[in-house]
């Protein structure tokens, strides 16, 4: 096992067993392959794919992220220029969407995945 704490797992977004294998097949940050994850730990062979269709509940942690995004550029606008225009609040917020979109999808799998760890990968007693 490694020493690194879940927090320091969940954000280098390692295995939730040895947080040492990578869940992803490429950076957290990289536009390419955003969907994919890897079907199970290179370094302790845990099942990153826990059932066919199992990431689809971290859409609703992403749309939270999307959520929190829209409302803090929101705020930040509205504090630094007063009572910007329309056009400059959608702009801001489509733009950060856009640039944040690698960290938002996969965060969200990486905390739904955390979330369930408990009892998808629970030690069997003997």
């Amino acid at each position: 096992m490694s020493e690194k704490s879940k927090l320091q797992g969940m954000l280098s977004a390692k295995c939730p067993v040895c947080k040492t294998g990578d869940m992803f097949p490429v950076s957290v940050v990289s536009y390419r392959k955003l969907t994919d994850v890897n079907p199970v730990c290179s370094h302790c062979e845990a099942n990153l794919m826990p059932e066919p269709d199992f990431y689809y509940g971290a859409m609703y942690i992403s749309y939270a992220f999307s959520v929190a995004l829209f409302v803090a550029v929101g705020v930040a606008l509205y504090v630094i220029h007063g009572d910007p225009e329309t056009w400059m609040y959608l702009t801001a917020v489509v733009v950060s969407n856009i640039l944040l979109l690698p960290l938002m999808l996969r965060y969200s799998k990486v905390l739904y995945l955390y979330a369930w760890s408990g009892s998808l990968y629970k030690k069997k007693r003997r």
